[in-house]
């Protein structure tokens, strides 16, 4: 049991360069690719819509959202650690 636990904390805990984890980076790369979805599927047809009328702001928007969502599985280490 712990060592499949310990697989999982390694998973968690790989870094990209250092600074930013596996997870929040595939978190921030899947909401973008929703977001740019989001545009196609839903978009704007006035122009007026201030997020969905662009779709940089839609792929912007998107991938805030998908590092908010995915950082919340995210291990962050505490004082104990």
């Amino acid at each position: 049991m712990e060592n499949k636990e310990n697989k999982q904390n390694i998973f968690f805990n790989k870094k990209l360069f250092g600074r930013i984890s596996i997870l929040t980076l595939s978190g921030i790369v899947i909401g973008a690719i929703g977001g740019y979805i989001y545009y196609l599927q839903v978009g704007c047809v006035s122009g007026t819509c201030a997020i969905t009328s662009n779709p940089w702001m839609s792929i912007a928007w998107g991938g805030a959202f998908g590092y908010l969502v995915f950082d919340m599985f995210d291990k962050k280490k505490t004082k104990e650690d």
